[in-house]
């Protein structure tokens, strides 16, 4: 039986420019922090902040779906793989969130003082 050598070069290069706009957006966003992104508030977090989130959970799957090699398996190994991390990072998002919504409020509204 004769395999055939297949050269990913082509794929390697578009994987890496991919990922390099995705990180030169979230470079300039950040850079420039546009006014109506950053002052605007959804579900207790401005835009922007939401913005990043996305395009670094976009960036994090693609590498797992590029590099690990995910495309080329079976949709149940996918769906093993994929499915408790999305929900791990979402669960960990809304921690986060409340927690940090609850700190805040403990300082802004107490007489303890903002000292960091």
């Amino acid at each position: 039986m004769s395999h055939e050598h297949v050269s990913n070069t082509k794929r390697i290069w578009f994987v890496f420019g991919l990922l390099s706009v995705v990180t030169t957006v979230e470079v300039i966003l950040g850079i420039i922090k546009p006014e109506s992104l950053f002052f605007t508030n959804f579900l207790g977090m401005n835009l922007l902040n939401w913005i990043f989130y996305i395009l670094t959970i976009f960036k994090a799957y693609y590498i797992v779906w590029a590099f690990m090699h995910m495309e080329g398996e079976k949709k149940s190994l996918q769906s093993a793989v994929v499915i408790p991390l999305v929900f791990l990072i979402l669960y960990l998002l809304f921690i986060l969130l409340t927690e940090g919504d609850y700190v805040f409020g403990v300082f802004k509204n107490s007489i303890i003082k903002w000292n960091f």
